[in-house]
């Protein structure tokens, strides 16, 4: 780092005492500044931050010393120390007034160069190391900022890392305790030699429902797996050729029935088709992550999806109309295990939306989010159209 010049100022109203002092006092790493008055010297202490006033008793108007209570009287000023000069003989007692006044020290001319130079020199060094002092507090200072933000961070990391323990203890419960209550009424039916509870009607309710658990639960897994992947840095990426119309038609209709459910509709707006070279699923992964999230905090209302490209990217748009992302919940929306507000909060381990974005951010592209609370929102989805991978 850059040592910076250390500044000195002169007052004196006369020109060619100021050359002359100048000339005594100055160095490569030093700045002189220079003032005619009292007035003028006001004027540079309070724009610069100044070692050091070296200033001549006599002048007309504002004098010395008038100048000295004045510095003193300001917070800008008060700790500059204050060298007095005076062509006045020592009988006329100004060293005592000047050492009231707050100077450090009192010079009378003719000046003696080296003696200038040498008080001149300690106060530069006293002025120097005060700077480093403030520095290394600074630092130090930054340094607590740091360690307390680390440390805040340490137990926001615990406090999540157990509620994800809780979390997924819960998650894994609810199909798990499904499963196990299905298994118990099965086997009472066979205790009782019922066997006309299964049926084929009811045998293919009972696969279904054993279906959606286990699909629940190789879900969840899977987005832990997932996770372990990104941040292993082994996540894998397949493109292939994929045009996203196709795609988007296809997960619209397989997700109609839980629209349906949730009292809502999704509508494509796709008016043309885009492709380029995307792992179709993972891109898959990130739309049902989107729209899933549109149904569930949707509010009931429609949700359109909107596809474009230009050839060289395309734009996937995914927009509810429900109660929006709250303002200081953006920032950290794509965070992984974060889910909400309190009871605002939904099922799940909270790791679509990391997901999501990370897969994105693999394909070259980003996710990002448009919100104004109570007014729903958008999540936009950019890729770039790629290249065939080379053979």
């Amino acid at each position: 780092m850059k040592k910076e010049a250390t500044k000195l100022l002169i007052v004196d109203d006369l020109a060619e005492n100021l050359r002359a002092l100048e000339a005594i006092i100055r160095a490569d790493d030093r700045i002189v500044l220079q003032a005619g008055s009292g007035e003028q010297a006001l004027a540079l202490l309070l724009e610069h931050d100044v070692a050091l006033a070296i200033v001549d008793v006599q002048m007309p108007g504002m004098d010395g010393f008038e100048l000295a209570e004045l510095m003193r009287g300001t917070d800008k000023t008060r700790h500059i120390p204050i060298v007095f000069v005076s062509a006045a003989g020592k009988e006329l007692n100004y060293a005592f007034k000047g050492y009231e006044t707050g100077a450090v020290d009192f010079l009378y001319k003719p000046l003696e160069p080296d003696a200038v130079k040498s008080k001149v020199n300690v106060f530069v060094d006293l002025h120097c190391q005060r700077q480093e002092i403030r520095r290394r507090a600074e630092e130090q200072e930054a340094l607590v900022r740091q360690l307390n933000a680390a440390q805040d961070e340490m137990r926001r990391a615990l406090r999540m890392r157990d509620e994800f323990m809780s979390m997924v203890a819960h998650e894994l419960r609810t199909p798990l305790n499904t499963l196990y209550l299905e298994t118990q009424m099965r086997r009472l039916q066979l205790e009782r030699n019922n066997m006309a509870a299964f049926g084929p009607e009811q045998l293919q309710r009972m696969v279904a429902r054993d279906d959606r658990q286990i699909q629940a639960m190789i879900r969840l897994i899977d987005d832990m797996l997932d996770v372990s992947r990104i941040r292993s840095g082994i996540l894998s990426i397949r493109p292939g050729w994929t045009e996203l119309g196709g795609l988007l038609r296809r997960l619209v209709g397989d997700l109609a029935r839980q629209a349906s459910d949730a009292g809502c509709s999704i509508t494509l707006h796709a008016p043309q088709p885009v492709s380029g070279w995307w792992d179709e699923f993972r891109i898959e992964q990130i739309v049902i992550n989107l729209l899933t999230n549109a149904l569930r905090y949707g509010g009931g209302k429609p949700v359109d999806v909107h596809l474009n490209g230009d050839g060289k990217q395309a734009t996937i748009e995914v927009v509810d109309r429900g109660r929006g992302v709250p303002a200081h919940l953006q920032p950290r929306i794509f965070d992984p295990y974060e889910r909400g507000d309190g009871n605002a909060a939904p099922a799940g381990l909270g790791l679509g939306l990391y997901i999501s974005r990370q897969l994105a951010e693999a394909h070259g592209g980003s996710l990002s989010l448009r919100s104004k609370e109570g007014e729903g929102s958008v999540f936009v989805l950019t890729l770039p159209c790629g290249e065939a991978p080379e053979l």
